[in-house]
């Protein structure tokens, strides 16, 4: 080996080592990025004393009740048996590993916007779980919604897979709030109506909607330009309004799973963005 020859090789020896790490992602980060993404929400039971990501959270729906599944890395009951790759394409496409469509109520509609960097730390962060034993609960769908194949038909009515792209117009604030609430926070989820097939109103974005019995509130600048940043500030760290009011529970759970949990400079951006969007009316009752 000549002289040359040798500081190349060391060089490319450090690169492939540097790349190997990065492959393996940073769990540490990848714990923050499942609190801005409230995963603990839907992949824990609501009763007492539950393991969290364990699964068996219920989300009652028009189309039936769908359970959170088991996210730790059990090899039988979880996705221990998963690879990178496997969790990679469930996010982005919605997809299982045999291939079978997942069904919208897992909202990889949102989360297919997540960045790759963003997947393999959060890959690394589910793979330090704990792994449990619980099994999965079965999902309880009406007979004509439990044919999977029919959501191919459904995706591609409704669905863009991709991740998220910043606007180069937009400030990087404000991009960083988009990607918070678009894609990691999956807010229009919850917040946008939905179509009589369950697919967002895109059109109708974060105008609110109803959820069974509940209201859900209009997030665009009609309701919030009369709201200073420093208490929506207050509502997201502590679920408590200006005037002494608490959130419904469902929001006041995100409020503790999720906005508390952020960074003041993410709830920066979140609000920046909120306040970019064009007002819309609320959603009709």
């Amino acid at each position: 080996m000549s002289f040359a020859k040798g500081p190349a090789l060391a060089g490319l020896f450090i690169l492939l080592i540097s790349a190997a790490a990065l492959a393996q992602g940073d769990a540490k980060r990848g714990e923050y990025l499942a609190k801005a993404g409230g995963c603990v929400g839907c992949h824990t039971d609501e009763a007492k004393g539950a393991t969290r990501f364990a699964g068996g959270r219920a989300l009652k729906t028009p189309f039936g009740t769908f359970y959170g599944p088991n996210i730790t890395p059990h090899p039988q009951a979880g996705i221990g048996r998963w690879s990178e790759a496997d969790f990679v394409r469930a996010m982005r496409e919605g997809r299982r590993p045999d291939g079978a469509h997942y069904y919208p109520a897992f909202p990889y509609t949102s989360f297919t916007r997540i960045v790759d960097a963003d997947l393999r730390d959060l890959w690394a962060y589910l793979r330090s779980l704990a792994p449990n034993n619980q099994a999965s609960r079965p999902h309880e769908l009406g007979f004509l919604y439990r044919w999977r194949f029919v959501l191919g038909i459904w995706k591609w009515l409704f669905f863009t897979a991709g991740p998220f792209v910043p606007e180069p117009a937009k400030s990087a604030l404000v991009n960083r709030g988009a990607y918070l609430v678009t894609a990691l926070g999956h807010c229009g989820e919850c917040h946008t109506p939905r179509n009589f097939l369950g697919a967002v109103k895109s059109s109708r974005f974060l105008a609110g909607a109803k959820l069974g019995e509940t209201a859900v509130p209009n997030i665009t600048p009609t309701r919030l330009k009369n709201v200073s940043d420093a208490e929506l500030k207050e509502v997201l760290r502590t679920g408590m309004t200006s005037d002494g009011d608490v959130l419904a529970e469902s929001m006041a759970e995100v409020v503790r799973n999720t906005t508390s949990q952020l960074t003041e400079q993410d709830l920066d951006a979140v609000l920046a963005y909120l306040r970019s969007l064009p007002p819309l009316p609320d959603e009709s009752k």
